[in-house]
């Protein structure tokens, strides 16, 4: 008996160091995701902190004169753009794409987050880097920004241009309301299951190559501040929670163009709703044409049986699609 629990005791070890040496490799592997093109930083100042922001600078190499800026989602970071920049770039623009102070290569300070200061930051990039207009086009979360930032900044925005934004309806008015400690501690927990296992709510089919967005967003789990950036996870969710901006739509006067993939289901905190809500909210086949019809002029094109990241599904469409809209 003594003989067979010191066997089982020393295979229990042998198991839980294979875990652990598994979960190091898987670890390391996440962390090795290299940015398309160079990055750079720019020290930014708010709410008396200095925060490094962290962007890739894309030249053509025939200039067009013109420069876009591409605002990134929630759970993503400059990363998952690199197809749409070496279009843009090859097509005579200038890109801009910023880590969002709170995600990515930037840092995660505990601040109050607010779409207002990411907009603020967003600014100060550019003015350090003299460009005064800009064309800005958001996916997801970056949807929400880039009205933001145009509402703010309109004298800046040649065009707008937002691709699946969260926030065409107002979450706070139907999904319940959760406590920041809580929400913190659900970031807390993440693994690098189960971002996949949302990251697959965004496709109509999931295919090998989005796993290196799996891989992008998993990165912050092998970060040994990965505490903080848990807690700014659940500040941001925060964030859009409480700060919608569709009823200000209707104050953007500049050309405005949504890109709509019509299978989209996304919704924040969609895990606290019944089944019928589910069924009720997140219609974006519904929603594309309600939030165009609240700007004037804007231009709705929807893609049929594509998901929540158009430009990732079907990238070939979304980029002439958008190098179009640019060209007009």
């Amino acid at each position: 008996m003594i003989r067979w629990h010191s066997y089982y005791a020393g295979s229990v070890m042998k198991v839980q160091l294979l875990i652990t040496l598994f979960t190091v490799l898987q670890l390391n592997t996440v962390a090795q995701i290299h940015y398309p093109y160079p990055t750079q930083s720019v020290t930014i100042s708010t709410e008396g902190k200095a925060a490094r922001m962290v962007y890739m600078d894309i030249k053509p190499a025939t200039p067009s004169g013109r420069t876009v800026v591409l605002f990134h989602g929630k759970n993503f970071n400059g990363y998952y753009w690199k197809n749409v920049i070496q279009y843009l770039a090859n097509s005579g623009l200038r890109v801009i794409v910023p880590d969002q102070i709170g995600w990515g290569k930037s840092d995660r300070p505990d601040l109050h987050y607010s779409f207002h200061m990411l907009s603020e930051n967003t600014r100060q990039l550019l003015d350090t880097l003299g460009i005064k207009k800009i064309s800005v086009v958001g996916h997801s979360m970056g949807g929400m920004l880039a009205a933001r930032f145009t509402l703010l900044y309109p004298d800046r925005v040649e065009k707008l241009v937002m691709e699946n934004p969260i926030g065409l309806e107002d979450y706070k008015t139907f999904v319940p309301y959760q406590p920041l400690d809580k929400i913190f501690a659900k970031e807390k927990q993440a693994t690098h299951e189960s971002y996949k296992k949302y990251q697959h709510s965004y496709y109509t089919l999931w295919k090998p190559e989005y796993d290196q967005y799996v891989e992008a967003q998993a990165a912050d789990l092998a970060s040994p501040d990965f505490q903080k950036i848990a807690w700014v996870n659940a500040v941001t969710y925060q964030m859009i929670y409480e700060q919608p901006v569709l009823y200000e739509f209707f104050k953007i006067a500049v050309p405005t163009l949504f890109i709509i993939g019509m299978s989209d289901r996304t919704i924040v905190g969609k895990d606290l709703l019944t089944d019928q809500q589910k069924l009720t909210y997140g219609q974006y086949q519904v929603l594309g044409k309600r939030a165009a019809n609240l700007i004037k002029g804007a231009k709705l094109v929807e893609m049929e049986g594509v998901g929540h990241i158009p430009h990732i599904q079907e990238a070939g469409r979304f980029n002439k699609v958008l190098m179009d809209y640019l060209n007009q």
